[in-house]
């Protein structure tokens, strides 16, 4: 599973939310949330930014290039 996806599904538990909840907050489908969580497809750049501004989270976050802290990774998977 992809740092995007399990950060994805990380932050949506925390805040409590279904994968519909979730999708009406960002205006997608439930579908596209599921998609994402399960790595069958990746989100478009505005998406991430809407996903990154709703958790107020980096989007370098949550596509894996920064670490709880906001370092730097250096794991490119």
């Amino acid at each position: 599973m992809s740092t995007f996806a399990e950060r994805l599904r990380e932050l949506r538990q925390e805040r409590g939310l279904s994968m519909k909840e979730l999708a009406e907050k960002i205006q997608v489908t439930d579908g596209a949330i599921c998609n994402w969580e399960n790595d069958a497809n990746e989100p478009k750049l505005t998406h991430i930014n809407r996903l990154a501004i709703f958790f107020d989270v980096s989007s370098d976050y949550l596509i894996g290039l920064e670490d709880e802290t906001g370092a730097k990774t250096r794991n490119l998977k």
